[in-house]
């Protein structure tokens, strides 16, 4: 898909039935997140049961490049690019960081095309979000060491993730976008103020915020629901900004009730024929090392198969999946 002026828009779609686009935060790469086991599972728990439509914005992941500045206004115009695509029929919207700001914007000036909008990690004005010198600091890494300044990013947005998950976003950063594009759109983040266009939404809304975010402070967030008409807010534990490290099930929750979604499924279906396998050793108390050996694959791949079933069935430990591939497996009790 193209914007009006003949940019090139790339976009994913997955699942069928009722549209739910993902305006998403700064930087994007649509490839690799969906390679990123955490980034996709957290992707197709909000896609269950509907369509899931996401993008990269210009100059990022797979878009083309262009030679217009970052604005509010191009924003708009790239997701118009993705409401033609969806057709005329009302859609849902949920925008994360500084998407939740362009979900605003777009709800506000096209209300008859959004059924009902979530926002998550957003602010009202990002004057508020961090004082000047930090911003020119940050602004700065960004600009000169694109690499460091990717990592101190990752420490804002995601501190509780792991080394492994640390090194994996810092790659993602740097592939996204240019040095020089990161920039603008970061300085585009901080710029924007949409606390005239709040009263303007009629869509019921949902702001969903954790309560220590690192790279947003809570109260932007109570600011966002105390502007919209009518807003629940729902203040989450935790303190990555990033809706999928952490505790992603707990975000996402909150949501699909919010838009009329049923509870994800937690049962066998949910994982691969190998996946099984996998839990069904966990619950016998094998290793890591015991599994590999087991299967005939390399530890690191049996590793990669427990964080994979961790992430899907949304659990913290391996006591957890024991707990519930025994459970499943033995089944409730007769009745009586």
């Amino acid at each position: 898909m193209s914007t009006a002026d003949g940019t090139e828009i790339a976009y994913a779609s997955v699942g069928e039935g009722r549209p739910l686009v993902y305006v998403g935060g700064w930087l994007s790469h649509l490839q690799l997140s969906w390679e990123m086991p955490q980034e996709r599972a957290f992707y197709e728990s909000l896609a269950e049961g509907g369509r899931l439509v996401r993008y990269d914005r210009a100059g990022c992941g797979l878009s083309a490049s262009s030679d217009r500045p970052p604005s509010l206004a191009y924003e708009l115009e790239q997701l118009a690019a993705v409401a033609d695509l969806i057709g005329p029929e009302p859609f849902d919207v949920v925008g994360t960081s500084m998407g939740a700001l362009v979900a605003v914007a777009w709800a506000a000036a096209h209300p008859e095309t959004v059924r009902r909008l979530v926002l998550y990690g957003g602010w009202v004005s990002g004057a508020n979000i961090s004082p000047p010198d930090a911003r020119d600091h940050v602004l700065g890494l960004v600009e000169s060491h694109w690499g460091l300044g990717a990592d101190v990013l990752t420490d804002i947005f995601a501190p509780d993730a792991t080394s492994a998950m640390r090194q994996g976003f810092g790659r993602y950063q740097r592939a996204s976008s240019s040095a020089a594009t990161a920039r603008s759109l970061l300085a585009l983040s901080y710029d924007l103020d949409i606390s005239d266009l709040l009263s303007q939404v009629r869509a019921p809304t949902l702001v969903v915020h954790r309560a220590e975010d690192r790279a947003a402070p809570v109260a932007e967030a109570a600011a966002l629901a105390d502007g919209i008409p009518g807003a629940t807010l729902v203040v989450l534990p935790g303190r990555s900004h990033l809706p999928y490290i952490g505790d992603a099930n707990a975000v996402v929750a909150p949501i699909r009730r919010f838009l009329g979604k049923r509870g994800l499924r937690r049962s066998p279906r949910d994982l691969t024929p190998r996946q099984a396998q996998v839990a069904g050793l966990i619950s016998e108390g094998r290793t890591n090392r015991e599994i590999a050996q087991t299967l005939g694959i390399d530890e690191r791949s049996a590793e990669g198969h427990v964080e994979r079933i961790r992430l899907r069935l949304g659990f913290t430990s391996r006591a957890q999946i024991a707990a519930w591939f025994v459970a499943r497996r033995e089944g409730p009790e007769p009745s009586k």
